[in-house]
């Protein structure tokens, strides 16, 4: 009796268990290319003040694996979450979306 009532779990529900989860994207600036495979992105996000209920800028750097090195200080970029590559890089490098002038 145990037999018929377990349940098999469909290949659709099953499918999606195993996918991978959503990354974080976020778009930045440059602001270092000085390591090697490297470079520091600043990401300006616009949040309300608790307090003031204002709305202020914040900035927050992403250390990024460039693996190429393509990426020049004022570059607007693209950078998505991945693993931990090293003690603070925790994002890499998806695309150069606009060049320094």
């Amino acid at each position: 009796m145990s037999e018929e009532t377990t349940t098999n779990a469909s290949p659709d529900t099953a499918a999606t268990d195993s996918e991978r989860t959503v990354r974080k994207v976020r778009d930045g600036t440059v602001v270092s290319n000085k390591m090697d495979k490297t470079a520091v992105v600043a990401v300006v996000s616009r949040v309300k003040h608790a307090k003031y209920n204002k709305m202020v800028l914040q900035t927050k750097k992403l250390y990024a694996h460039d693996e190429t090195n393509d990426a020049n200080i004022g570059d607007k970029v693209r950078v998505m979450e991945t693993r931990a590559l090293s003690k603070n890089k925790r994002w890499r490098l998806t695309e150069i979306l606009e060049r320094a002038k």
